[in-house]
């Protein structure tokens, strides 16, 4: 096909093509979209000549509409194109807005518990009229990808991250600790003898493998979850032992004590962003505030 009919191809030909195949119907897709019913059709009509291809399989009749294997190629071209218009649209809206507006945030639980909250205290004071939204996964990996697609503006992460359009910041170092119950004999134990009792961990955390690597044995997990709490709750009730970041244990458990573990590599925590994306004042702000708090807790935990 001839290169300078796809110059011919727009962005609302595009987004018919999206809204046909997810309404299944050009009717529904007309709605979707407040066009008329004619015109997403002569749009679907006009980007197959562009492309040369059938898009669109049109049975009549009440039957839904499909698309042929040719669409379905397109729709994937189609959707990512959409994604990075949104992803426009999300940096002109905070640019537009200034001081103002929706400040979006990944975090997972070990940051809400213990940096969330003396964070967002100082930053709703400087920023009163940033609205945050916060969104949690146990996964950073999930954060991470929202970040790139433009769903999130910033995000809290583990080091270090994985290939992607992203830039970031260490914000502390988060020691791993050996949880035991409060009774337990345990003072100084090796490596070796870790390796050899019922571990309790996390099931999503990417240190895992860089931590599991130093007992250079695999490590004997009864027990795997992702709710900090519970980890600590079965640790005092016998279960296990528990080998987790610091920031995720409530030391003020009189069930459990801390065992510190100085030859295991720390879990690195940092806060990223989309590189190629506006950032906008308060989202710096954000940042900077962030390390400011989490400085302070790696030096309370050293002065402890």
């Amino acid at each position: 096909m001839e290169p300078d009919r796809w110059l011919g191809v727009e962005l609302r030909h595009f987004l018919a093509l999206e809204a046909v195949a997810r309404e299944r119907s050009f009717a529904k897709a007309a709605v979707a979209l407040g066009y008329t019913q004619s015109a997403v059709s002569q749009q679907i009509a006009t980007l197959e000549r562009l492309v040369g291809q059938k898009l669109v399989e049109r049975p009549g009749g009440p039957k839904p509409v499909s698309l042929t294997e040719a669409g379905q190629l397109l729709l994937t071209h189609a959707e990512a194109i959409a994604a990075r218009v949104a992803a426009a649209q999300a940096d002109l809206t905070a640019l537009g807005e200034g001081e103002a507006g929706t400040l979006r945030v990944g975090v997972f639980q070990s940051v809400g518990q213990r940096i969330l909250p003396e964070l967002m205290r100082r930053f709703v004071r400087q920023w009163p009229k940033v609205s945050i939204t916060l969104t949690e996964s146990a996964n950073d990996i999930h954060l991470l990808a929202a970040v790139e697609r433009g769903e999130l503006d910033l995000t809290f992460s583990d080091l270090p991250l994985n290939d992607g359009p992203f830039e970031v910041v260490e914000l502390l170092r988060d020691p791993y600790v050996l949880v035991v119950p409060w009774d337990s004999d345990l003072q100084h134990p090796t490596l070796g003898e870790i390796a050899q009792m019922d571990v309790i961990g996390h099931k999503h955390c990417r240190t895992l493998p860089r931590v599991e690597a130093a007992f250079r044995q695999p490590l004997n997990y009864v027990f795997q979850s992702d709710h900090n709490q519970t980890v600590q709750a079965l640790v005092a009730a016998g279960v296990g032992v528990a080998l987790v970041p610091r920031l995720t244990v409530d030391e003020h458990d009189d069930a459990t004590r801390l065992i510190e573990l100085p030859k295991i590599p720390p879990r690195m925590l940092a806060i990223a962003w989309h590189r190629d994306r506006y950032r906008t004042p308060a989202a710096q702000a954000f940042v900077e505030t962030a390390q400011s708090v989490c400085a302070e807790l790696e030096r309370e935990a050293v002065a402890a």
